[in-house]
């Protein structure tokens, strides 16, 4: 008899987690991802602002189970799933059969129909992103540094991130230090103190997932270092050179996007029921309705917790998903009872400001200042995978901590005329 044949489409937190759990059970498994790599997503935005380099929140995926020989690894994307005949179907017309199907797939920007904002507006997912709009940021500096017109250079300093969750706030934050401190004597004819970034949020306040203190201290650790935090104002356009937002124009150089998601495809491949981010809504034991032979795990799945709110679409969900769906999968091969409805489990929320400030809701506890900077740290370096990785993060924020000192501020990928919607053009 043929062993067990379990696909994974994506390799993120939830789909890495599934195939751990899988260890020892008589089956064999096949990862299949678009990307070679696992991304240590947390932590991208230090990417994007020149904190960390892309090799030191990024694994090859073959790598983290070369010692596993029942797991394969696939380069490819997937473009459907074949229910009936249990096939993956994939971009260049071959398919992949399975007996079990674990659909981790993740979530992509969302722009709440304005698709066409992207253009301007880049969001941060992938290493690409990030590599993107660390070229876009200090592209933007050296643009300034030889331009004469006052207006256009002011433009080109102004940095405005679109969305007040924790994304955003640890994105205007850390180009807050890079732009005041940093960068503050590198350049000759303009002065990086002087930039702006300004954080729009359409809700009443940022961090909008945490208590209201938290979230208050939040806005004004960002405004101590300089971020000017606007809220209660929706962006209505975001076009080349300008953001509009409640009934102020601002010319700005640097667009970035943290106010939304949209789930992967999956619910569509699958023609299942979604909530309105495209999430498949998912049996209490995380199946699809009517299939249970296939999982739906992380940010693709719309699932309650058990005090009746969404699961967040965050790390942690996606592993504790991931454990159940291969603990189900487990139980159902040996012939024993199915562990049961997945039960989430909050561990608590983080985020962080600059490198001095953060602010922690473990429910029963809440920090702000910096020990909950030193403990978010911790914790991001005690999940990171390998050694070296560890090592060399926990040196690399020791290092900008005592000196302000950003190793990673290279514009790479590209010219600066290539930027679409960049005031250069």
């Amino acid at each position: 008899m043929a062993e067990h044949h379990v696909v994974v489409i994506g390799a993120g937190f939830g789909g890495l987690e599934t195939v751990r759990g899988l260890a020892g059970a008589p089956v064999r498994i096949t990862i299949i991802d678009q990307r070679n790599h696992h991304l240590f997503q947390p932590l991208l935005y230090q990417v994007a602002t020149a904190i960390l380099a892309t090799s030191e929140i990024a694994w090859p995926v073959r790598y983290l189970f070369r010692d596993r020989p029942e797991v394969k690894t696939l380069l490819a994307t997937v473009k459907g799933v074949d229910k009936e005949k249990r096939e993956v179907l994939l971009s260049d017309g071959q398919s992949v059969p399975y007996d079990t199907l674990v659909l981790a797939t993740g979530a992509r920007h969302a722009y709440f129909g304005h698709d066409e904002w992207e253009r301007y507006a880049p969001g941060l997912k992938t290493l690409e992103d990030a590599t993107t709009i660390r070229r876009r940021m200090l592209t933007a500096f050296e643009l300034a540094e030889r331009e004469t017109d006052e207006a256009r250079r002011q433009a080109l300093m102004t940095f405005v991130i679109i969305g007040g969750g924790p994304t955003g706030v640890e994105l205007a934050g850390a180009i807050a230090e890079l732009a005041h401190v940093t960068l503050a004597k590198d350049f000759r004819s303009i002065d990086p103190q002087l930039t702006r970034v300004v954080l729009i949020e359409a809700g009443p306040r940022i961090l909008p997932g945490f208590t209201e203190d938290l979230s208050a201290y939040a806005g004004k650790a960002l405004e101590r270092l300089g971020v000017e935090v606007r809220t209660g104002a929706p962006v209505t356009e975001c076009a080349a050179g300008h953001v509009v937002f409640g009934d102020e124009t601002l010319a700005t150089g640097t667009i970035l996007w943290a106010a939304g998601v949209q789930a992967s495809p999956a619910a569509q491949w699958l023609e299942a029921p979604a909530d309105r981010a495209g999430r498949v809504k998912v049996e209490p034991d995380l199946t699809v309705p009517g299939h249970p032979e296939i999982f739906v795990i992380g940010d693709t799945a719309s699932v309650s917790a058990p005090d009746g709110k969404p699961v967040p679409g965050i790390a942690p969900a996606a592993k504790q998903q991931g454990g159940h769906a291969a603990a189900t999968i487990k139980a159902r091969l040996a012939g024993g009872a199915a562990p049961g409805p997945f039960l989430y489990k909050h561990s608590g929320s983080l985020a962080t400001i600059g490198k001095r400030a953060a602010v922690i809701d473990f429910g029963w506890i809440k920090l702000r200042g910096w020990l909950a900077w030193w403990i978010w740290g911790i914790a991001h370096i005690f999940f990171l995978i390998g050694t070296r990785h560890r090592i060399a993060v926990a040196l690399s924020w020791l290092w900008i901590y005592m000196t302000g000192h950003r190793s990673a501020r290279l514009i790479t990928q590209g010219k600066p005329r290539e930027e679409t919607g960049s005031p250069a053009e």
